[in-house]
């Protein structure tokens, strides 16, 4: 059964904002800073972080001392100059009027804005994160609880197999030398590499995606895409994980206490926001 369209609403649009090489503003360097500072580093962006050295957390000093990616001001915010050829702002200051003020002028130049600790001044939101490599996982709860999201991605993350980020890699890697030696998109070609690539995943645990290397890939393909089947690992020269080394407890029956959890917290933090 299809939705009901009154039913769509109150939430985000959710979105992997592609930020490689984009220049984005940092106004603040405390404790909160140094967590957006290390979300921005990780989408491989360019950043102007302004705040007095005095404030600085040691881990925003940290990231200062070590990546040639950021460009640091020892001063305040110094008005609509600072706003200068930014793709994106991200505010981290204690001073709620010079946030707004910075809101304000970033929503004048149509620049997305995120000011911390006031949702209504923020174009998106950072919501908790899991991160494993290419894998990253976002628990949002629309600025409403964080401690929630927090302990909801917990819960999550526990469940995670081991691996998953190094199998992501491996996998990407895969795929790319597929589409080198079958190349094109859509038509039968392309539906037939990515029935292939399911049936990959599918068949291979994540230990065993993780042990791909550039001799097992290409005996894969060579084995696999070929003669269009899936082989075994030890077929393709790799050496299948013996069951002792497996953990002793499987994620999965942990899946229904996580979506009961989510469930109810979500309840919790409905409740709260409808109280007077």
């Amino acid at each position: 059964m299809p939705p009901d369209p009154s039913s769509l609403h109150g939430g985000s649009l959710l979105l992997a904002w592609q930020l490689k090489d984009k220049h984005v503003l940092i106004v603040g360097g405390g404790d909160v800073a140094s967590g957006r500072i290390e979300s921005v580093l990780v989408a491989d962006a360019r950043i102007t972080l302004v705040a007095p050295r005095a404030g600085l957390h040691p881990l925003t000093q940290h990231f200062v001392d070590n990546s040639d990616r950021i460009t640091y001001h020892d001063r305040t915010f110094a008005g609509p100059q600072d706003l200068a050829g930014v793709d994106m702002v991200l505010t981290a200051i204690d001073d709620v009027e010079v946030s707004r003020d910075i809101c304000a002028l970033c929503r004048e130049r149509k620049i997305p804005v995120n000011v911390a600790d006031i949702p209504p001044s923020c174009d998106f939101y950072f919501g908790s994160q899991i991160r494993d490599g290419p894998l990253q996982i976002m628990i949002s709860t629309n600025g409403q609880s964080p401690k929630l999201a927090n302990i909801i991605r917990k819960k999550i993350e526990s469940c995670i197999p081991q691996h998953a980020g190094e199998a992501i890699e491996k996998v990407g890697s895969l795929r790319a030398k597929l589409k080198e030696r079958a190349p094109g998109v859509g038509g039968e070609v392309g539906k037939r590499r990515m029935r292939w690539m399911v049936d990959v995943c599918s068949s291979w645990d994540m230990r065993e995606l993780a042990q791909l290397d550039e001799k097992t890939m290409n005996r894969l393909l060579d084995e696999g895409w070929e003669k269009n089947h899936v082989p075994k690992l030890e077929d393709v020269g790799g050496r299948s994980k013996t069951a002792a080394s497996a953990p002793t407890t499987s994620p999965l029956p942990v899946l229904p206490t996580v979506l009961g959890f989510a469930a109810g917290a979500a309840c919790v933090a409905f409740y709260l926001t409808r109280r007077p």
